[in-house]
């Protein structure tokens, strides 16, 4: 999908393009290929001049070729956005190509970003740029707002995550927790874990841009200014994920802790009947000696009884006592 954005009254308005021929009525800042058919590459070499690279959407393209600056001024970076779904969350990888000599797109120049799948942290600045005026000036404006609109996309996930912890808390730290809600609780913190992990990775992967944009020395004050904020929300969004981290634990080794009780609990009932049965199986041990004993010659034919009944008693002394020490709870 070939996407065009251009300016009009100081807001980002998108422009329909259903062929090459239209590509000329427009002077677009942002130009968004998602998943781009090989006809529609073929249309941006042809009027822009510009190959997309075989490697642009590669995940495990090297370090050193995610961010780099060609000998004909055009910015090359790599950056990865997160997509907070709650099945299954995902990181999508952009390639940006920041042209700003190219004649054909006069002096603004023009942002090139291509990806795979949509993203809504892309949706987002759509949304913004399009209600208020004056927020883009130009095509690195747009890069700026979509790193601005990342970090407060994962800002926005981390309250949903702390949101859900409160939630695990509270079952947690009621006291009550079977070996099933331990399960469910353990599941919900995995998840939740997984999602504070991406959103670090990727906060640091948009430090990383940032600082290379700020390095290239192709920002306008103002813009070198929002950059420097845009990493001051990121280092705070990276004691958040800390924070976040520390009470994971916590709760993790809550709810293991609870399913380690639980299971003493078992331990300890079948210490306590096997301790019980010993004095039964002792009487048992001992009348069973092939012996003649007096006692049971005076009972006769109720030595039998008699050895039951001291069996009985024999197991129901140590768990009345054990109960009365409470260790049966």
């Amino acid at each position: 999908m070939l996407n065009i954005f251009t300016l009009a009254n100081g807001r980002l308005v998108q422009e329909e393009i259903e062929s090459l021929e239209e590509l000329s009525r427009f002077q677009p800042i942002w130009v968004d290929l998602e998943a781009p058919s090989i006809e529609e590459k073929r249309w941006v070499k042809q009027y822009y001049g510009l190959s997309i690279p075989a490697d642009a959407m590669d995940e495990d393209i090297e370090e050193s070729a995610r961010f780099y600056e060609e000998d004909n001024g055009d910015l090359h970076i790599r950056s990865d956005f997160l997509i907070a779904d709650d099945e299954s969350p995902s990181t999508v990888r952009a390639a940006f190509i920041l042209n700003l000599r190219n004649t054909a797109l006069k002096s603004h120049g023009v942002l090139f970003s291509i990806h795979d799948e949509d993203v809504p942290v892309f949706r987002l600045l759509r949304l913004r740029a399009r209600r208020a005026p004056g927020l883009i000036e130009d095509s690195k404006d747009v890069l700026l707002k979509l790193f601005d609109a990342d970090a407060e996309y994962s800002a926005d996930t981390l309250e949903g995550i702390y949101d859900e912890l409160e939630k695990v808390s509270k079952q947690v730290l009621a006291g009550d927790v079977t070996d099933e809600l331990a399960g469910e609780v353990l599941g919900a913190i995995a998840r939740q874990e997984d999602m504070n992990g991406r959103i670090r990775r990727n906060v640091m992967d948009t430090r990383r841009a940032l600082s290379f944009m700020m390095r290239s020395r192709m920002l306008t004050a103002e813009q070198f200014e929002e950059s420097r904020q845009i990493l001051r929300d990121i280092e705070s969004l990276d004691n958040h994920t800390a924070f976040l981290f520390d009470k994971i634990n916590f709760l993790m080794d809550a709810t293991v802790g609870f399913i380690n009780i639980n299971q003493n609990k078992i331990i300890k009932i079948f210490s306590v009947a096997s301790v019980a049965l010993l004095p039964p199986t002792l009487v048992a041990s001992v009348y069973g000696m092939n012996l003649q004993f007096p006692e049971l010659k005076l009972l006769g034919t109720a030595a039998y009884p008699y050895v039951l009944a001291l069996m009985a008693a024999s197991a129901l002394g140590p768990m009345w006592y054990f109960r009365r020490r409470g260790w049966l709870k």
